[in-house]
């Protein structure tokens, strides 16, 4: 048993309230691969990257391998960033191959439990490690000629939550000719416009079912390399990724620039629930809160709240943009050009927010809060 394997596991059962101490917010960038499998850069290339954009941690997805080595605190200067490795694994001998599950915090290599997906969740919840189910809608491309490669084993449970949104499955799914694919390959800025409606849906319906579901962001980046006739370009570079779909991390305690502490801590609080996604082009999302306010005290995203006698939910965003309140999947209150919003609730049942800012022409979404669930 690894000593970052043993600090998660010793800390599972203390889940405090962040919003009962000062919250302290970071970055932290979810699924990447390097040439350990299907990516095209290293991780000294991811490193660079996260030092660059300031990110404070990365978590590496290589497919079926657990590399040894790159994890830990990497430095230039004051500037520092956090590698945590992980792994997505799959069923290699499955075409096409769906059911990605991406694994972190397990202490051992995965891959061998690959072949049904529960035994892997079970193995990996064992072990102590998070998992999140990895683009659960990624259809086929046939311009491109890939694979659907769309999670279908929704009948499993133990796992830890979803991958919300990931930002290459949203590029693939925008490539409906090799015109598109050079427009977004050039514009990489106007990819990201939100979560795919049905993983949305579907995200509420599992949280309906009373399961604590936690939503991520994943870049999945790859680093990959482009050409078209004598055109030669990287797709998505990793700080392209960066720069754009992060999670927001929220911890009771500073980071401490201890590997073993902060990787502990990270995963905790990504177990629990307590971070948000955000589309950070628009406009940076740091200083994101949703809050619930109780005669018995404050709680945040991925606590539960007792309904008592009422509630008072609190959303402050970082300016002014419009924001959408959704109770068990139902938009409930809808508030434009605002920063700052209140809402009395006396119902229990999930409660999360949106928020969409325009960018390019468009309406984006922002940041998608975890849910506060109202007992």
């Amino acid at each position: 048993m690894g000593p970052v394997f043993s600090k998660i596991r010793s800390t599972r059962l203390y889940c405090p309230s962040l919003t009962a101490v000062k919250m302290h917010e970071i970055l932290v960038n979810i699924h990447m691969h390097t040439r350990y499998s299907d990516g095209w850069g290293g991780h000294g290339a991811i490193v660079q990257a996260a030092l660059q954009t300031g990110i404070d941690a990365v978590i590496v997805t290589d497919h079926n391998v657990l590399v040894n080595g790159p994890d830990g605190y990497h430095r230039d200067g004051p500037r520092r960033t956090l590698v945590i490795v992980g792994e997505e694994v799959h069923d290699v001998s499955r075409q096409p191959q769906k059911n990605h599950l991406l694994v972190v915090g397990a202490g051992r290599e995965m891959a061998g439990f690959a072949d049904d997906p529960q035994t892997l969740i079970d193995a990996v919840q064992a072990s102590g490690g998070l998992s999140f189910l990895a683009h659960p809608f990624d259809q086929a491309n046939k311009t491109f000629a890939e694979p659907d490669i769309t999670w279908e084993a929704w009948d499993v449970s133990g796992y830890t939550g979803v991958e919300l949104w990931n930002g290459l499955s949203e590029f693939k799914s925008l490539l409906k000719s090799r015109l598109h694919a050079a427009f977004y390959a050039l514009n990489p800025d106007r990819v990201p416009h939100g979560p795919p409606p049905e993983m949305l849906a579907r995200w509420d319906e599992l949280l309906g079912t009373g399961r604590r579901v936690v939503a991520i962001a994943g870049s999945d980046a790859h680093m990959l390399p482009g050409k078209m006739g004598p055109l030669r370009r990287t797709i998505f570079p990793y700080e392209t990724h960066f720069r754009s779909l992060n999670n927001h991390v929220l911890l009771a305690e500073p980071l401490t620039l201890d590997d073993e502490t902060d990787t502990a801590m990270i995963l905790q609080a990504l177990r629990n629930g307590h971070t948000f996604l955000a589309n950070e082009l628009p406009a940076p999302a740091r200083g994101f809160r949703f809050t619930a306010e109780t005669r018995r005290g404050e709680y945040g995203m991925g606590d539960e709240a007792p309904l008592d006698q009422g509630i008072t939910l609190q959303v402050r965003l970082p300016l002014v943009a419009e924001c959408r309140l959704l109770h068990n999947g139902q938009v409930v209150r809808q508030w434009h050009d605002r920063q700052a919003m209140v809402a009395n609730v006396n119902q229990p049942g999930v409660y999360r927010v949106e928020a969409i800012l325009p960018y390019r022409g468009r309406r984006r979404g922002w940041i998608y809060s975890n849910p506060i669930y109202v007992s």
